[in-house]
């Protein structure tokens, strides 16, 4: 039968019924087995619109993304209907699509849990790409008597203590994160009493997300200047340990020296790799790691009173939702590529001090759209080492001008555009509780 006298009366009929859930699925299938995947992608999108919550439109758009090769689209939706419940198909759809991104132990984990839920889904060919065989055992737990029988290292904190003495005034721009993390962990500290008076409970802390190279790390930083408080950074090699159980001692002892030395700024880096979800992992030692930080985090042992707790992470939709309660991480804050004006100040920042003629950086930052702080910072940088090229052959150092600086921006590219469009995905599929509100609100989709 002609293609036209299949698609044609079920678009006819969607038309009068848009509503209709069966039929849009119908018509979807109908174009996917014709080959019209990108057709069979908006008839699903459009599904989703009025209906956001029909988890079988979720999974027909993951297959099509999976058809067209749109691997990290896929995946968000996927994730998103395994967290919802479980759901053994997604599973196993998850599972080739994180193996085709050669994400091989990930895509481990999806199947056995799809497998787990449904064992009829088991597919032989996908077993054998991943490695698998007995599928149905779970990963082996590391036994404490045997590692303690091999010797571990005692777990240290972290030595230094850094006394920052930059402030926001040395940050550009982010002016709205600023102000939030004043809100929430400045102001409590600098006017206890007034926050008491107004029943304010003061604690929680920040997790700041972006793309790489927005300046989060820069702003723990300065956040720490600003209240002239000590800076503990904290990275993913400060925690982990070989041995069992050593990774919480770690983190139980990089807290008490911030208790220690409190007022301080406690700066998680990265921390969705200590703070994944606990659905991701069937091994008990990941899950104990998981609870000592929250329970850190909670202060059930100690008060973390004087301690400001900052974390940033690049990818917050692998955090476990645990660390998002009141008290936690309860405020969310999405780090930006500068815009403009945030732009232009940053590079100001990094050319002062360094001979220039008077430059025009608005023009320069009109010329650097996305760009996050450290490709403006790359930007000065090309310029000057031309200024040097040229230094070095004349013996005349020359100062900067606009034009070497707009020289040197149409040779660096955005960092940020790989993070925002898979970003995109996940304020479009996984956003039901807000958190990403700020990120959707940036890529202009409200």
């Amino acid at each position: 039968m002609p293609e036209d006298e299949t698609v044609a009366p079920l678009r006819e009929a969607l038309n009068v019924s848009p509503t209709n859930v069966p039929l849009r699925r119908m018509l979807a299938d109908r174009l996917i087995a014709l080959g019209r995947a990108t057709e069979a992608e908006s008839v699903f999108k459009e599904g989703l619109t009025r209906n956001p919550n029909e988890a079988s439109f979720k999974l027909g758009l993951a297959k099509v993304y999976f058809t067209l090769g749109k691997i990290t689209a896929g995946i968000v939706v996927c994730e998103d209907l395994t967290r919802a419940d479980g759901h053994a198909e997604a599973q196993i759809l998850l599972a080739k699509l994180l193996h085709r991104n050669n994400e091989t132990d990930r895509a481990a984990q999806a199947y056995r849990k799809g497998i787990d839920e449904n064992p009829d889904l088991a597919e032989d060919e996908l077993e054998a790409e991943l490695g698998l065989h007995n599928h149905g055992m779970d990963d082996e737990t590391p036994d404490p008597e045997r590692v303690a029988a091999h010797g571990g290292s005692e777990p240290m904190g972290i030595t230094e203590i850094e006394r920052p003495k930059i402030a926001f005034a040395d940050v550009g721009g982010m002016e709205a994160v600023k102000e939030a993390i004043r809100l929430k962990i400045i102001y409590p500290l600098q006017h206890a009493d007034l926050y008491k008076a107004y029943g304010k409970a003061i604690g929680g802390g920040v997790l700041l997300y972006g793309p790489p190279g927005c300046g989060k790390t820069h702003l723990a930083r300065a956040t720490a200047g600003e209240v002239k408080a000590g800076f503990l950074a904290v990275g993913l090699h400060d925690v982990l340990d070989l041995w069992f159980g050593n990774s919480e001692k770690k983190l139980n002892a990089i807290f008490r020296q911030a208790r220690r030395n409190a007022p301080c700024v406690l700066f998680f880096d990265e921390v969705d790799a200590i703070a994944a979800s606990r659905t991701d992992f069937k091994q008990n030692t990941a899950r104990h790691l998981i609870n000592q930080f929250l329970s850190e985090l909670d202060g059930v042992t100690s008060s973390n009173e004087g301690v400001l707790i900052l974390a940033a992470t690049n990818a917050p939709w692998h955090m476990d939702s645990a660390f998002r309660r009141p008290g936690r991480f309860d405020r969310i804050l999405f780090v930006s590529p500068p815009d403009g004006n945030a732009r232009a100040s940053i590079l100001q920042l990094h050319t002062a001090g360094k001979p220039q003629e008077k430059i025009d950086f608005a023009a320069v930052a009109k010329q650097c759209p996305e760009c996050s702080g450290a490709d403006l910072k790359a930007v000065v940088d090309v310029a000057v080492e031309a200024k040097l090229t040229d230094a070095m052959k004349t013996g005349v150092p020359k100062p900067l001008t606009t034009k070497d600086l707009l020289a040197a921006a149409a040779k660096v590219k955005s960092s940020t555009r790989e993070w925002l469009a898979d970003a995109r995905n996940y304020a479009m599929y996984a956003n039901d509780g807000g958190q990403y509100d700020d990120l959707a609100s940036y890529l202009k989709m409200k």
